[in-house]
């Protein structure tokens, strides 16, 4: 596989993305005053939604995640509809990854009315974040953006056919949403560029990381208070041994609710050799990501999990979230990165359960076939043969 690299890419133009920002939490405030004079406002608990989410995944403003929730209780006394109340409600709950409670809510919004267009958007991410159904979702997803051919359609289908290790059809689908964009806001095109970064850094077979770190650079250009493309970013720095240029691009973040700054800052600092201050900066990370996981667990497990495998120095609490995130999103990549994290810990046994429980599920797919799971269960069975 050859990387076409970010510089063959033509990019949208967009807003200044200092300026969306300040734009998206003026737009939110609003939101939030005209849904408290009037929670029956056609619209306007959809668009809190969708702002708040916004939040979440470009600023990592985690607060957002209980303003979220207390629009759910508020819509709930407001009685508004049930099929639109169930309809927000689904999807505060997937913005939390509770998929089941989303589920829940979905059938509810189904027989009160709520329209089917919406449901089957909603259902059909879930499905995707879950990995259920991946190829008739597939071929779904495949039909729609031939139809419309616009970067709404096409980055979830990209992201799909990266779940399903089509790494180059999914680097070609990524940057077609990058020809097709014709609105003005960065966050969209951000995003997609954020998802190249993670395609070429980390999921292909060879990353690239030089490749990956120009995807990175370019979303935090759209929109430079991109947390989690600051910290991949980051990463790649100190991964390289630029150390000064890791800490440039996490120190003006060092107050984020996202405690994978802290981390990573201190990462960089146990490096330069700063030990008291990395120390702290690990032991703000450790107490930010409890805080977290006592409200949201299955929103955190994941980078939770990876967190005490490494610098958090707990493998117990390591596997056991990397767990929790398997049996809530029982994704081929969840279970790669939770066998990776009961090897990394020495958890030998929770290592062959979960790739038992990886060939059950995935086992008949292409996906498995090309993946570390398959060769370390090719390698288990070579070494009981010779046994």
């Amino acid at each position: 596989m050859s990387a076409v690299t970010a510089f063959a890419t033509a990019y949208p133009s967009a807003t200044d993305g200092k300026i969306a920002v300040i734009n998206l939490q003026s737009a939110r405030q609003r939101s939030w005053s005209r849904f408290a004079g009037d929670p029956h406002r056609v619209g306007v608990a959809e668009l809190i939604v969708e702002q708040e989410s916004q939040a979440v995944q470009f600023l990592s403003d985690f607060s957002a995640l209980d303003r979220l929730d207390m629009l759910a209780t508020q819509i709930a006394q407001a009685g508004l509809p049930p099929a639109r109340r169930m309809l927000i409600q689904a999807q505060v709950a997937a913005i939390g990854h509770r998929f089941d409670e989303a589920r829940r809510y979905l059938a509810v919004a189904e027989d009160a009315g709520a329209d089917t267009e919406l449901i089957d958007r909603l259902a059909s991410s879930i499905d995707q974040a879950c990995g259920v159904s991946l190829y008739a979702l597939l071929d779904k997803r495949r039909r729609i953006a031939t139809e419309a051919d616009s970067l709404e359609e096409l980055l979830p289908l990209g992201a799909l056919l990266v779940d399903l290790s089509e790494f180059d059809e999914a680097d070609e689908v990524f940057r077609r949403a990058l020809r097709a964009y014709s609105d003005v806001s960065p966050f969209a095109v951000a995003q997609v560029c954020f998802q190249l970064g993670i395609l070429w850094g980390e999921t292909v077979s060879d990353p690239q990381t030089d490749v990956a770190a120009q995807w990175y650079r370019r979303a935090v250009g759209y929109i430079p208070a991109y947390t989690k493309a600051r910290v991949h970013l980051a990463e790649i720095h100190n991964s390289c041994g630029r150390l000064d240029e890791a800490g440039a691009l996490l120190t003006p973040i060092a107050g984020s609710s996202d405690p994978e700054v802290q981390w990573r800052l201190a990462d960089i600092l146990f490096e330069k050799g700063d030990v008291a201050e990395a120390q702290a900066y690990l032991q703000a990370a450790c107490l930010r990501f409890e805080h977290l996981l006592q409200r949201y667990p299955l929103a955190f497990a994941d980078h939770g999990a990876e967190f005490f495998a490494g610098s958090g120095n707990n493998p117990g609490r390591a596997v056991e979230l990397a767990r929790l995130n398997v049996a809530n999103r029982p994704t081929l990549r969840a279970f790669e990165f939770a066998h990776a994290i009961a090897v990394s810990t020495g958890n030998t046994a929770a290592a062959s359960e979960l790739l038992v429980e990886a060939g059950q599920r995935w086992g008949g797919t292409n996906a498995f076939r090309i993946s570390s799971l398959a060769r370390c269960a090719a390698e288990n069975f070579e070494g009981t043969t010779a046994r």
